[in-house]
C-alpha cells in the first residue's frame, strides 16, 4: 500500500482536523499578520479588502512581485505546488507510481531552449520580476516550515510538503495554456479513414471550419495508420491537469498503472461542446456611446471550472506601478486589468499553433527517421524520475526529432509521431507576455508589447482614460506554404514551417468607426483582409456568443456599466431560437410530444435556471436530437465518428432538409427525440412541466481535484456548490456542462468590467473565491454573488481600498 494510504474515514477526519486548525488561525489573525522575511528589499503593506483582494503597497518595483508572489502562496499554496509539479513532471516523486507516465510526457513538453534569450523574448527585466516573484513564494513556504499551522489542508490529507521554487519554472511550464488543433487533426484523420467516400459529408457535419475550406488528406499521409487513441493519451498526459482518483489513494502500488489516464487526468474531448467553447467574451465601448461619456471594458474569461478558482485578483503598488485585475496565480502580473492609465482584456484568438507530424523510422535503427532522403538520428534525452516509495529514481528517455517531442513510436509499423508546437519555441510561455502590456501607458506602447506576445492566440482589447478603445490580436501565425494545417503531415521534409508570420499582418482597430468592439472566439478576421488567406486557424468557437453580443451592444446608443455586467449574465441562446422556429409548426397525435411542443413553440430562447422550456431544450438538443440527426444523415461508420456533431452544422441540417433527408424525415427525427427527452426529464423531475426548470438539473458545482478521495463529510469542506445556474455552451454567460449530469464543467469564473477613469466604480467576480484554503472564509464567499450575477467593487484609490480593507499583511525584510 502506499505509505499514505487510509480508510476514506480517517481521511476525512483528517481533512476535518486540518481546516479546522487553518480556521482557528484564520480567527486570530484579526489583528495585522506580521512576517519577517528574506529578499525583501524594504517594508511592504498588504491591505486585504472585504472581497478576499490583496492590494499590495511596496516601496520598490520588484518588492511589489515579491510580496505578489508571497500573497498567491499565503492564499493558493496548494494549488500554485500542484502546478509545478505537474508542469516539471514532479508528480511521481509525491504520489507514487501511476504519475510516471505523465511526469515523462509532462517533461517531454518542457522548454528546453536558451534561457538568456527565453527571458529577453518577455522584456528587459522579465527575469527580475520573475525572480522576485519566485523569491515571495519561497519565502512564504519558509514561513510554513517555520510555522506547520501555516500548512494548507491538502498537503496534511496527502502527507507531503511544499517545495521551492526558480524561476525558470515560471517559463519553462507550458501545459497550462490553451492549445490547438493537435487532436483536431487525429480526429479529421480518422474521419477520412473510416468514413470513405463520405468523408468530406461526414467532417462537415462533425466540425464548422471558417473559412469554409474542403480539408484534403496531404501527399504521402496514410490517415489509417494513426494511432488515434495513443496519441491522443500521449497528449493528455502531457498537457491535461491532474486527478486523485479512488484507485490511487486505495490499490496496491502494483497495480496503479493500470488506472485509465482519463482518472488520472482532467481529459476533455475535444469535439465536446465545453471544449470548443473554452475561450472568453471581451468588449470595449467608447465614451461616446456610454451613459457616463467614459469608455467600457468588459472581459469574461471561459475556463475549466473547479475549487480553488484559475484566476487570482491583485492589486500591485510601487513607484511607477500600480496594476489591478486577474491573473493565474502562479504567474507575476496581472494580464486583464488596467494600470490607472490603460485597460486591457483577453479572449482566445483560435489560431493554429499545433502540428501532428508522421515519420518512417529506420528498422535497423528505430531512433532514426527518414528526412529528405536520408536517416536522421532523434535526440534522446534521459531524464530521472523519482518515485514514491521507490529507493532509486526511473530513468525515462524521451525523443525529440527536429520537429518536437516524439509522443508514440512504433517498432513494428517503423512509424514515430511527434508533436510541433509553436508554443515550445522561444518567448512562448503561456501568459506571461503580459509582463510588458500590463506597464504600457498608450496604445502605441500596447500595442507594441502584444507585438512580442507568443502564446496563446488572443484577441486583447483596450481603452484609455482619454477615451481611445481598440483591439488587436496577438500570436505567432505559422507560416504553413503548402498545406492548411487541418491534418496530420508527414516528416520528411516535405511539409515544413516558413517561420512565423509579422503579427502586423493580422488586422487591428483603433477608435473603430461604430464606437465598439466585441469579441467572442469567432473568426474575426474580416473576410476582405488580406489575413483571412493566410491560413491563421479554420476551427473556431461557435459564433452564437458573439452575434448575440454584437446585436445587443451594437443597438444599445448608450451603455452603463450596469448593462455591461448584464450581458455578461445574458442567456439567450441563439440555437435554441433556431429550432423553436422549426418546432413552431409541428404538431403531433402524441399527447407526451404535444406537451413538449406546446412548451417549446412560444420559448424565447432564454435559458433562464428557473425556465420550464430551457430545461426541456437542453435534455433533446444535448443528448438525444443531435446524436440522432447525425445518425439520420450519415451511414453508420461515419456517424460513429461524428458523435453529437457540431451544434451549428446539426441545425443547418434541420434548416435544409432537402440536402440530407426528407422533411417528413426530419420532422420524424424532431418528434421521436423529442419523446425521448420528455421521458428523461419526467423521470428527473416529474410529469408536471409547470415545476420544471433547468436550474434544477443544471448546477454550479466546483469541485475539488481531491474530491474522489474524500467521504461525503470531507468533500462538503472542499467542494463548492453555488446552485442553480442557467445559460449553456452557446449564450453569452457560458456554463457549459457534461451530458451525464448536467453539471458545469466550464464558463467564466472571473469576469470584470471597467469604467475606464472613473477606476473606484469598476465591479469584478471570482468564484468560488479568492482563497484555495477550504477554511478560510474567502474559500466560497464569492459563489453565490456570482450565481445571482451580481459583482463587488474593484476599489483601486488608497481611499477605497481602506475603507474595504478588513485584514492587514506586513512584510518587513529579515
Amino acid at each position: 500500500m502506499l505509505p499514505d494510504a487510509r480508510p476514506m474515514r480517517a481521511l476525512a477526519r483528517a481533512a476535518m482536523a486540518a481546516c479546522l486548525a487553518t480556521a482557528t488561525l484564520a480567527a486570530q489573525a484579526a489583528a495585522p499578520e506580521k512576517f519577517a522575511v528574506t529578499g525583501l528589499e524594504k517594508p511592504a503593506t498588504v491591505l486585504v479588502d472585504r472581497w478576499g483582494v490583496p492590494h499590495i503597497y511596496a516601496n520598490t518595483l520588484y518588492d511589489a512581485f515579491y510580496v505578489q508572489g508571497f500573497m498567491a502562496a499565503r492564499d493558493r499554496l496548494w494549488q500554485i505546488d500542484l502546478w509545478r509539479k505537474r508542469g516539471l513532471g514532479e508528480m511521481a516523486k509525491d504520489f507514487g507510481a501511476a504519475y510516471v507516465d505523465g511526469d515523462r510526457m509532462a517533461r517531454a513538453v518542457l522548454f528546453r531552449g536558451d534561457m538568456s534569450r527565453e527571458w529577453l523574448a518577455y522584456g528587459s527585466d522579465a527575469k527580475r520580476v520573475a525572480e522576485a516573484f519566485v523569491a515571495g513564494i519561497n519565502a512564504y513556504v519558509g514561513q510554513v516550515e517555520a510555522r506547520p499551522e501555516l500548512l494548507p489542508p491538502e498537503f496534511k490529507v496527502l502527507n507531503y510538503k511544499p517545495a521551492r521554487w526558480r524561476a525558470e519554472d515560471i517559463v519553462r511550464i507550458r501545459h497550462h495554456g490553451l492549445t490547438l488543433n493537435f487532436t483536431g487533426e487525429i480526429d479529421r484523420a480518422q474521419i477520412f479513414c473510416y468514413a470513405k467516400p463520405n468523408a468530406v459529408r461526414a467532417d462537415w457535419v462533425r466540425r464548422e471550419l471558417d473559412p469554409p475550406v474542403e480539408p484534403k488528406v496531404p501527399e504521402g499521409l496514410d490517415t489509417c495508420g494513426i494511432p488515434a487513441a495513443e496519441l491522443r493519451r500521449a497528449y493528455e498526459l502531457a498537457t491535461a491537469a491532474p486527478r486523485f482518483p479512488k484507485e490511487w489513494w486505495s490499490q496496491p502500488a502494483a497495480r496503479l498503472q493500470d488506472i485509465p489516464v482519463e482518472q488520472l487526468y482532467a481529459t476533455l474531448d475535444p469535439s465536446s461542446d465545453t471544449a470548443r467553447s473554452l475561450g472568453s467574451n471581451n468588449w470595449v465601448i467608447a465614451g461616446s456611446r456610454t451613459t457616463t461619456g467614459r469608455p467600457i471594458l468588459a472581459n469574461d474569461p471561459h475556463r475549466a471550472h473547479g475549487a480553488p478558482s484559475l484566476r487570482y485578483i491583485s492589486h500591485l503598488n510601487a513607484p511607477g506601478l500600480s496594476v489591478i485585475g486577474a491573473g493565474e496565480p502562479f504567474l507575476p502580473g496581472i494580464s486583464i486589468g488596467h494600470n490607472g492609465t490603460i485597460a486591457f482584456g483577453l479572449t482566445r484568438f483560435y489560431m493554429d499553433q499545433e502540428d501532428l507530424y508522421v515519420y518512417e523510422t529506420n528498422p535497423a535503427q528505430p531512433h532514426e527517421y527518414r528526412y529528405k532522403g536520408r536517416w536522421e538520428p532523434m535526440e534522446t534525452i534521459t531524464e530521472q524520475i523519482a518515485v514514491r516509495g521507490e529507493p532509486t529514481p526511473r530513468k525515462v528517455t524521451i525523443d525529440y526529432t527536429r520537429h518536437g517531442p516524439v509522443l508514440v513510436a512504433d517498432g513494428k509499423t517503423n512509424r514515430a509521431y511527434a508533436l510541433r508546437a509553436a508554443w515550445l519555441d522561444l518567448g512562448m510561455a503561456p501568459y506571461f507576455g503580459s509582463m510588458d502590456y500590463m506597464r504600457a501607458q498608450s496604445w502605441d506602447q500596447f500595442r507594441a508589447a502584444m507585438n512580442r506576445w507568443g502564446a496563446p492566440g488572443e484577441n486583447q482589447v483596450f481603452a484609455d482614460r482619454t477615451g481611445n478603445i481598440g483591439w488587436i490580436p496577438g500570436g505567432l501565425t505559422v507560416n504553413r506554404p503548402n498545406w492548411d494545417g487541418l491534418m496530420p503531415v508527414p516528416g520528411d521534409g516535405r511539409y515544413e514551417w516558413a517561420g512565423y508570420r509579422n503579427m502586423d499582418e493580422l488586422p487591428w482597430a483603433f477608435n473603430p468607426a461604430p464606437g465598439y468592439v466585441v469579441t467572442a472566439n469567432e473568426n474575426n478576421i474580416p473576410a476582405n483582409h488580406p489575413a483571412a488567406k493566410i491560413g491563421v486557424g479554420y476551427e473556431w468557437s461557435d459564433s452564437s456568443r458573439a452575434r448575440r453580443l454584437k446585436s445587443v451592444v451594437g443597438a444599445n446608443p448608450r451603455s452603463s456599466l450596469e448593462d455591461s455586467m448584464a450581458w455578461q449574465n445574458d442567456t439567450v441562446s441563439l440555437p435554441a431560437q433556431r429550432l423553436v422556429a422549426l418546432v413552431r409548426p409541428l404538431n403531433s397525435s402524441d399527447a407526451q410530444v404535444q406537451r413538449g411542443l406546446d412548451l417549446l413553440r412560444n420559448w424565447d430562447g432564454n435559458e433562464r435556471a428557473d425556465s420550464a422550456a430551457a430545461a426541456l431544450f437542453e435534455v433533446w438538443f444535448s443528448k438525444h436530437l443531435r446524436p440522432a440527426v447525425v445518425r439520420a444523415a450519415l451511414p453508420p461508420d461515419a456517424a460513429r465518428l461524428v458523435g453529437a456533431g457540431d451544434a451549428s452544422r446539426v441545425i443547418a441540417v434541420l434548416e435544409r432538409p432537402d440536402t440530407w433527408m426528407t422533411v417528413d424525415k426530419r420532422n420524424e427525427v424532431m418528434t421521436t427525440t423529442l419523446k425521448a427527452a420528455m421521458g428523461e426529464i419526467e423521470k428527473k423531475l416529474g410529469p408536471d412541466p409547470k415545476v420544471w426548470q433547468w436550474g434544477k438539473l443544471h448546477t454550479a458545482v466546483f469541485n475539488h481535484p481531491l474530491n474522489a478521495i474524500l467521504d461525503q463529510n470531507a468533500r462538503a469542506q472542499y467542494d463548492v456548490n453555488a446552485g442553480p445556474i442557467g445559460g449553456s455552451s452557446f449564450t453569452p454567460m457560458n456554463t457549459s456542462y457534461r451530458n451525464s449530469d448536467f453539471q458545469l464543467t466550464a464558463g467564466a469564473s472571473f469576469r470584470m468590467v471597467l469604467d475606464v477613469g472613473n477606476w473606484d466604480a469598476s465591479r469584478a467576480i471570482n468564484t468560488p473565491g479568492q482563497s484555495g484554503n477550504p477554511a478560510s472564509p474567502h474559500y466560497r464567499d464569492l459563489a453565490p454573488l456570482w450565481a445571482k450575477g451580481e459583482y463587488f467593487p474593484l476599489v483601486y484609490t488608497r481611499k477605497a481600498v481602506e475603507k474595504e480593507s478588513r485584514e492587514r499583511v506586513e512584510l518587513v525584510p529579515q
